[in-house]
């Protein structure tokens, strides 16, 4: 489960994406809502993520071994790296548009929840990982040749079935552009 590229200060606003070519079986897409998340969460426990932060971090989904273990592969990782040191984010965000909260830390790229002792971050980080993505919040796509799904990144992950191979699956995609996470 992941929000698209939350390692940016200004993480997309949405993604659009095309099926052009699916496997027979498989591969479908879930959604998940982090207003619904948000919502659910006891009134302590919204109090208490209200106003924190938390670091999101590229190499969590894209450390140095994926990359390969050339010369230009490692150069091309460290200039990644540079283009996109750790940013923070709020831990609860509110939609621009509608003005609701929505819970905004994602397995993909979230690190650590900045204000709690490493030990207190570690143990609440995989709970509000888990709860966002509880079947009462998600929606799974079963994809057919031609479907479009477009997807509002600032207050959902999402997580894509690898239960197709060794067929394979060609999806188009556009990001739009986003903005600072409030």
């Amino acid at each position: 489960w992941h929000t698209d590229v939350t390692f940016n200060a200004t993480p997309p606003l949405g993604a659009v994406l095309a099926a052009r070519k699916l496997p027979e079986v498989g591969g479908d897409t879930l959604w998940a809502s982090g207003t619904a998340a948000f919502a659910a969460l006891s009134p302590a426990l919204q109090t208490l993520l209200t106003g924190l932060t938390a670091t999101h971090d590229f190499v969590h989904s894209f450390p140095l071994e994926r990359f390969g273990t050339r010369p230009e592969d490692l150069a091309r990782w460290e200039q990644t790296r540079r283009d996109h040191p750790p940013v923070s984010h709020p831990v609860i965000r509110t939609h621009p548009e509608t003005g609701q909260k929505a819970l905004f830390v994602n397995d993909g790229f979230t690190t650590r929840i900045n204000e709690l002792s490493q030990e207190e971050s570690d143990a609440l980080l995989p709970l509000l990982f888990q709860h966002f993505a509880k079947p009462e919040f998600t929606i799974r796509w079963r994809w057919q040749a031609g479907d479009v799904a477009f997807w509002d990144n600032r207050v959902t992950q999402h997580y894509a079935t690898d239960d197709y191979r060794p067929a394979h699956r060609i999806m188009h995609r556009a990001t739009i552009q986003g903005d600072v996470p409030f």
